[in-house]
């Protein structure tokens, strides 16, 4: 009896939120075409198109597994204005969210940095995320810890009222279960899918739209670029180029960035030949070890990320695995590794590209930049 009663109270509380979104929620479907929107000029993602109109911004995100066809389209509408009578087709949004619900600890960050902590109000896989503010609100039961990013806890995300949920979308994930049917509206943040750092970290221009930081993100990516750019164009025309192998065998397999990948061209652009720009992904490919040291075992670096207590050093990669040390990198001493349980590698990286190419730099040319010490990057001790 308390079972169906809690489902019956669940089920309420389903179509109330569903009542309350309605007015000016939800999908629009009005057959509509409107000229003179101010197109924003966004020079590197591409797969994010932003119109401005007199009374809503439009968002389009392209499908990154099938650029032919459109992921989404969202219609960002002030909460401050009244919902146009007539609005094309697209998922409404109401904006600045101020109540929103984040899925990944890179987006928490990155909100963090645009000044709009406050708008965080629930987040999902807390004991993946490092922003202390973070953990520290939720531990004062300010923000709402919904769980698994899997299986949120629904009831805990109906009592939150959140305006907007922030998550990362998967090829062929068969869409995102009882969540959905809240009619909450659901931002993908498909940024990890661009083929260029810079393309990534320019998809901060329409979280700053959403959250009303839309300055506090044009000024945020004016730095990143400039930066980067200097960076690249310091080592552009250095010869010859070394070559670089990364990451670990996990299991029976070796996991590396495909060729079209963020990862490949940060290593390109940081004046280094990747030992594997020839495989056409933009995501990972799995390879055999025996692969990986047929094509790799002359490289002369190679960078690793791992994830434990006290950072790796060479004995320690000669006992994980005795054939590593048959590497030319590990013979020469320039295996260079990032320890992700003390550094803040995956939470900065994506809409901080110019940090870690100004480690790849460093690493690959020690005498661009001689008093910089990395911040990412270090090599093994022996």
């Amino acid at each position: 009896m308390a079972n169906e009663l809690k489902k019956y109270i669940l089920s309420a509380h389903i179509v109330l939120m569903v009542l309350l979104f309605s007015a000016c929620n939800g999908k629009s479907k009005t057959s509509f075409m409107q000229e003179g929107g101010d197109t924003l000029n966004l020079r590197y993602a591409e797969n994010l198109q932003i119109v401005k109109y007199q009374h809503y911004t439009q968002v389009t995100l392209r499908n990154p597994w099938d650029t032919l066809k459109t992921l989404h389209t969202y219609l960002l509408v002030n909460k401050q204005d009244s919902c146009p009578s007539s609005l094309p087709e697209g998922t409404i949004v109401r904006v600045p969210l101020s109540n929103s619900l984040i899925f990944s600890s890179v987006h928490c960050g990155l909100l963090q940095e645009l000044g709009a902590l406050d708008k965080i109000k629930g987040v999902c896989d807390l004991q993946y995320i490092r922003v202390p503010a973070i953990l520290e609100s939720c531990r004062k039961k300010e923000i709402t810890d919904a769980g698994s990013s899997m299986n949120p806890d629904i009831e805990k995300v109906i009592d939150m009222h959140p305006d907007g949920i922030l998550l990362s979308p998967y090829e062929n994930s068969g869409g995102y279960g009882r969540i959905e049917k809240l009619n909450i509206p659901i931002l993908e943040c498909a940024d990890y899918m661009e083929t260029s750092a810079l393309g990534r970290a320019e998809w901060v221009r329409f979280y700053g739209l959403l959250f009303g930081k839309e300055a506090e993100a044009d000024s945020l990516f004016a730095g990143v670029e400039e930066a980067y750019l200097s960076l690249r164009n310091q080592v552009k025309d250095i010869t010859p180029k070394p070559t670089v192998i990364t990451e670990l065998k996990t299991g029976g397999t070796w996991y590396v960035p495909g060729g079209n990948s963020t990862m490949a061209k940060l290593y390109a652009d940081a004046g280094a030949r990747y030992i594997f720009a020839d495989i056409p992904q933009s995501g990972s490919a799995s390879l055999a070890f025996e692969t990986v040291f047929d094509k790799g075992q002359h490289a002369d670096f190679w960078l690793i990320k791992y994830n434990q207590q006290v950072d790796k050093t060479y004995r320690e990669l000669k006992s994980d695995y005795a054939p590593y040390a048959n590497f030319d990198a590990f013979r020469n001493r320039r295996v260079y590794g990032c320890n992700t349980s003390r550094i803040s590698f995956y939470e900065e990286v994506p809409f901080h590209p110019e940090l870690l190419l100004k480690d790849l730099v460093k690493v690959f040319h020690p005498d661009i930049l001689k008093d910089y010490t990395p911040r990412y990057f270090t090599n093994l001790a022996e």
